[in-house]
């Protein structure tokens, strides 16, 4: 490791009580939800701290690789942050991340596009429309992480307060610049997932608080999730669908998102396929396929973003086959 290297990793490195349910006064529920979300934490960390200290992204892909296959997605979703947050640096590499995803983290783009997203919140705002978020399809996943940083680390304010819409969000321009509030609930709705500690009761009780036009995106957060990182048993995850009632449909389409990042990377446990089957009535292979198929035909322009209408394609779809 180079003297910069070195630097790099001391200066923007968090330190790894950060993650702790202690220090952010998260709900604990079971001992093993919590110890499981508290690795998340420390292996997204450890990914951080591999982008921070190599001089190619490329050199951070044995760190990564090492990394047990249940928590290597988060790996690779901390490295992307790094290379990202790196590029806001004077010294910076503009084209870190791009040379990232040419790599072994290609087969984990829709982490490394969230990784981006947490990046957006720790960097200048007029930084952002220069972050790379190439596939306009994908790119929503960046406001995605953003909005999970925010609730993760001003859960006060973002899960249990006011719960601002970021309705200033200076990002993206254009048309669809509305959708960004919504990609950012479906961040906020992922993270608490964490704040509740895997209790499907308090998952529930939380959102119920949230207005009811934003509870779509929130339970979509929430079912990619339980079903990416697991943590509970399959009682819980029963749990959860039942208190999910007429958002079910929403809840399923964020576990298909869930499946299929598992599947693409090939990081497939048992966790993931019990939520698959619970949320979905499919293994996770199966849940996997319906984004791939929702894509098809997609169109490039119009006033609804494609990506509201994947989400939207993946939800009927269930719904159709009489799961939700």
């Amino acid at each position: 490791m180079s003297f910069m290297g070195t630097l790099r990793r001391r200066v923007l490195t968090p330190d790894i009580t950060e993650t702790t349910f202690e220090k952010r006064g998260f709900h604990t529920c079971r001992p093993e939800a919590r110890r499981r979300m508290e690795m998340v934490g420390r292996y997204f960390l450890a990914g951080y701290a591999a982008a921070a200290e190599v001089a190619r992204p490329i050199d951070a892909e044995t760190t990564l690789e090492n990394v047990p296959a249940g928590y290597r997605g988060f790996a690779y979703e901390g490295a992307a942050m790094g290379f990202a947050v790196r590029y806001a640096l004077p010294v910076g590499g503009r084209r870190h991340v791009i040379e990232f995803l040419h790599g072994r983290a290609g087969s984990h783009v829709y982490m490394v596009y969230v990784g981006v997203g947490w990046a957006m919140a720790r960097i200048p705002r007029f930084r952002w429309p220069a972050l790379h978020t190439a596939d306009p399809l994908l790119r929503w996943l960046v406001l995605d992480g953003y909005g999970f940083h925010q609730a993760y680390f001003h859960t006060a304010r973002y899960v249990y307060g006011p719960r601002p819409q970021d309705d200033a969000c200076p990002w993206p321009a254009g048309e669809h610049a509305w959708y960004a509030r919504r990609a950012i609930d479906q961040g906020i709705g992922r993270a608490t997932w964490f704040v509740a500690g895997g209790d499907p009761e308090r998952v529930a009780r939380l959102l119920g608080d949230f207005p009811a036009e934003r509870r779509t995106d929130l339970f979509s957060g929430v079912g990619l999730a339980a079903t990416y990182a697991g943590g509970v048993d399959r009682v819980s995850l029963e749990r959860l669908w039942e208190l999910a009632g007429r958002y079910r449909p929403q809840l399923a389409q964020g576990a298909t998102f869930g499946a299929h990042a598992r599947v693409r990377a090939n990081l497939v446990t048992s966790y993931n396929e019990q939520a698959a089957e619970v949320f979905c009535g499919m293994s996770a292979t199966e849940a996997a396929k319906l984004p791939d198929e929702a894509r098809t035909g997609l169109p490039t322009t119009g006033p609804v973003p494609a990506y509201a209408m994947w989400r939207d394609r993946i939800s009927e779809t269930l719904a159709a086959r009489g799961r939700c």
